[in-house]
């Protein structure tokens, strides 16, 4: 199916799964909004490549968890495109600790987390409503985590925030029912320089061979393979909303 003519934004585009999502939009003929907060060049690129398949790419600087931000950043991808039809939440932020050690958890994470997580995709998702129920056939996806379904994760306040953000996909979707489907995709452990930040320079490499061996199909996942599940609820899956779908090779939660 096409997506010539559709109009995408999506939050966090300018690197990993944002990235990797930008461009199977960009493919499939939706011209693209790309959202970052301080990767101008990346963000750029990232639009450059877009533009390479024939579609209008603008990169947009806004920080979505600030609700007057967000509200600008919608308008100016609006002004741009011409409109909007998928809204792809992607943006997302953490403070790793471990989760067996309460003390190691830093007072403000829990806000720093849960702005950017939490807020900022509810910021954004409120400040495009009216322009997706416009067409009757507006798309939202949502990236959670497993991380919000187990046990384990980067942090506590991260978890907590993903499970939160799985919260929001099933009211959102009854909110905003019936012109706009919201669902959601929960990846695993993703092979994306993420992970470098963690203050154990092993982690890493650790984390990806345990996520290599601890699944059911023994691979990694990539940013590509959650950018193609997101397509398949923007594409296909006409019938689903409310929904979060795990994308982690079949890893028990």
């Amino acid at each position: 199916m096409t997506l010539s003519g559709k109009r995408a934004l999506v939050t966090g585009g300018s690197r990993g799964v944002g990235a990797a999502t930008v461009e199977m939009l960009a493919e499939r003929g939706a011209s693209v909004a790309v959202n970052y907060v301080r990767s101008k060049d990346r963000a750029d690129a990232v639009a450059d490549k877009a533009r390479a398949h024939g579609v209008t790419a603008v990169p947009i600087a806004a920080d979505v968890s600030s609700p007057e931000a967000a509200r600008s950043l919608v308008a100016d991808a609006v002004a741009a495109l011409g409109g909007l039809d998928i809204l792809i939440n992607n943006a997302a932020t953490t403070r790793f600790s471990d989760i067996l050690d309460l003390d190691s958890v830093e007072d403000d994470a829990w806000d720093v987390i849960f702005a950017t997580n939490v807020q900022g995709l509810f910021n954004v998702t409120r400040a495009a409503a009216a322009h997706l129920r416009a067409g009757g056939e507006g798309v939202v996806v949502n990236v959670g985590s497993v991380a919000g379904i187990g046990d384990s994760g980067s942090s506590i306040p991260y978890c907590a925030s993903k499970a939160a953000v799985h919260s929001l996909t099933r009211t959102l979707a009854r909110a905003m029912a019936p012109d706009v489907r919201v669902n959601c995709v929960a990846p695993g452990f993703i092979n994306t320089e993420w992970h470098f930040d963690h203050p154990d320079p092993a982690y890493a490499d650790t984390g990806r061979e345990r996520a290599r061996t601890g699944t059911y199909l023994q691979r990694i996942c990539e940013p590509e393979d959650v950018a193609d599940a997101i397509m398949g609820f923007v594409v296909h899956n006409r019938l689903a909303t409310g929904q979060v779908l795990m994308v982690h090779g079949g890893k028990p939660v």
